[in-house]
């Protein structure tokens, strides 16, 4: 385990202090039982002696609860002391992102700021490196569980309300999340990445981010996007178009994002092609139906969704 985050290098030695404690007690206590069998062992086919209470057990009994009350009120100590570090960021947060839990998948909307409008974007969280980020939670279909271990805990989605929580990343890098609240069929497959970038990198990608689409420049790629409006456009948004719909991810800058499906796949060429062939295959369950496209046809939209950058 390691730790890249604020949040997460407050809790990390807290983990490893309780499951350091918990293994001790374990080996502790096997060693009891297991001499005690030994050393009370009763001979084969010999007489069961009866109970005798001699000797000073009860100065174990006494240590051992001794020990175990200054163990557990230390641990419960650290654990409040992390917890009120982690509670709330060091320092005021540069911006907030809003994390919509959806089976299965991530809807990720930034608010507007001074300088940049509001946009949404799926599966991926980009954030500047040593700036803490506020990160609002819902969901709109069942619980949902947000984790990115090298970062920051848990925090439960939960429709119907908000919760909160913050990240900040030390230093640049892609760093997964996953849901850690079962929610369904393809709870394994609901990841996402958080790319900590530097400052000026950031800055640039957000400033993309709110562009609308790229137009088609040739032939092939315009069909593809009549392709992509005829089948797509229902279910997902891509600004600068007709194509609107919110039951699927916003598809405006997918081809910039490092996966596709929640992380099932990394986004290249050859995925690209079998999810929008095989989305059932690929993903049983999820709310993207098979367009009954051939493996000619499925190229071109897959070549004009690949410019959407």
């Amino acid at each position: 385990m390691t730790a890249q985050g604020t949040h997460a290098l407050e809790v990390l030695p807290l983990t490893w202090g309780v499951l350091i404690i918990s293994l001790l007690v374990t080996a502790i206590i096997s060693v009891l039982v297991v001499s005690g069998i030994l050393l009370r062992r009763v001979p084969s086919g010999g007489p069961i002696p009866p109970v005798a209470r001699t000797g000073s057990g009860m100065r174990w009994i006494y240590i051992g609860v001794g020990l175990s009350t200054i163990v557990l009120f230390g641990t419960a100590v650290w654990t409040m002391r992390v917890l009120a570090a982690v509670i709330s960021p060091p320092a005021e947060p540069a911006f907030t992102v809003t994390v919509d839990g959806r089976q299965w998948w991530w809807r990720i909307r930034y608010h507007e700021t001074r300088d940049t409008p509001e946009f949404i974007t799926a599966n991926e969280i980009r954030i500047p490196v040593g700036v803490p980020v506020r990160i609002r939670l819902t969901s709109t279909d069942v619980i949902h569980s947000f984790w990115v271990p090298a970062l920051s805990g848990k925090t439960d989605l939960i429709p119907g309300r908000i919760n909160e929580t913050w990240i900040e990343a030390t230093a640049p890098g892609v760093y997964r999340g996953q849901c850690m609240e079962y929610c369904g069929w393809q709870h394994a497959r609901m990841g996402f990445v958080v790319v900590a970038m530097e400052g000026a990198a950031f800055d640039a990608w957000r400033a993309s981010q709110v562009l609308p689409a790229s137009e088609p420049q040739n032939a092939a790629i315009a069909e593809g996007k009549r392709i992509v409006m005829t089948h797509c456009c229902a279910c997902h948004t891509i600004r600068g178009t007709e194509a609107g719909g919110s039951a699927g991810p916003d598809l405006t800058h997918v081809a910039s994002r490092l996966t596709i499906a929640a992380g099932t796949f990394v986004t290249d060429r050859t995925t690209l092609e079998y999810w929008i062939r095989h989305p059932q295959r690929a993903k049983p369950g999820n709310r993207m139906v098979d367009p009954d496209l051939d493996l000619e046809a499925t190229r071109l939209p897959a070549a004009y969704i690949l410019k959407l950058r």
